[in-house]
């Protein structure tokens, strides 16, 4: 008669070269950390100057009293609207920009803008005076 011997079945799991894997990746973690060099990202500031358009654009200024004006001249929305357009006819690769009194509230800069985009003018935007 053979004998069979029952092997008992082990039920732990060695978990000694797992902590020592863990620990020699952590130190070549550490080591290796300092020496890598992040990524610089080169953010723009708002006082760069962008690309200048080769003509200068339209300014229309938006007063304190709710007046606009066309380069410096007093318009009423729809002469306005009837001056932008030849001028841009004349050089239609200029664009429209809008500049506001500080004090001025938004919702008249934005009707502005909305007049301009409602009648197909689609180069507008609003100018800045520069940070110091």
């Amino acid at each position: 008669m053979s004998r069979t011997r029952k092997r008992r079945l082990m039920n732990q799991i060695n978990v000694v070269p797992y902590i020592d894997v863990t620990l020699v990746l952590l130190v070549i973690f550490m080591v290796t950390a300092p020496m890598t060099n992040p990524g610089v990202v080169d953010l723009p500031k708002v006082g760069q100057a962008l690309k200048q358009p080769k003509l200068p654009p339209v300014v229309l200024t938006v007063k304190l009293n709710k007046k606009i004006e066309l380069d410096n001249k007093p318009m009423e929305y729809d002469q306005l609207l009837l001056a932008v357009r030849n001028t841009l006819n004349k050089s239609p690769e200029r664009s429209v920009v809008i500049a506001a009194d500080k004090n001025v509230k938004y919702d008249e800069v934005v009707k502005v803008m909305n007049l301009l985009k409602s009648n197909k003018i689609d180069k507008v935007g609003l100018l800045l005076a520069p940070s110091q």
